[in-house]
């Protein structure tokens, strides 16, 4: 049995992993880190979000402590090693792109937030949705610079001259 789960942990790991649209490496240990302090947060709100007799309250809780599970998971697997799959998660969830994981992370904080609207589920929700910002300025890439925009729209105005020269030229 442990060499079927090795040998599909080797055909996951093998497959190489989407190099996050030109993301440097610091940016992608924040992104981490900040996954990791999500994850944090989310379990220590939804802890004391369990601690009442609100059912909502309750539901929420137990959302943001599985939020803060998957948040590891997929941030930090090896802080589950007890997890058998735990690398084969993380595994996929590093060949997404960083708009898919923006939409994950923050459709998993949201959903605590409008079960139960209060100060613990917003305080403890807030660095799992912001993981989630930090994926979605990720892939939106890096800021251009006016050399390189000033040379495009150079190019589309000859581009645009030599159309018009060639309409002209050809109504002679």
């Amino acid at each position: 049995m442990s060499s079927a789960g090795g040998a599909a942990v080797a055909s996951v790991s093998s497959a190489p992993p989407a190099q996050e649209e030109g993301m440097t490496w610091w940016y992608r240990w924040l992104c981490r880190l900040s996954g990791v302090l999500g994850a944090v947060s989310c379990a220590i709100s939804g802890l004391f979000n369990c601690v009442t007799i609100h059912p909502l309250n309750i539901a929420a809780g137990v959302w943001m402590i599985m939020n803060a599970f998957v948040l590891l998971l997929c941030e930090a697997p090896f802080c589950c090693h007890f997890v058998e799959f735990a690398n084969t998660v993380a595994a996929k969830v590093d060949r997404l792109r960083s708009w898919q994981k923006a939409v994950f992370y923050c459709g998993m904080a949201v959903v605590p937030i409008v079960i139960s609207l209060t100060l613990t589920t917003l305080l403890g929700n807030a660095i799992a949705f912001a993981t989630g910002v930090l994926y979605g300025l990720s892939a939106l890439g890096k800021k251009g610079d006016a050399i390189s925009y000033a040379r495009i729209q150079q190019q589309k105005q000859q581009a645009d001259e030599e159309k018009l020269t060639d309409t002209l030229e050809g109504e002679l």
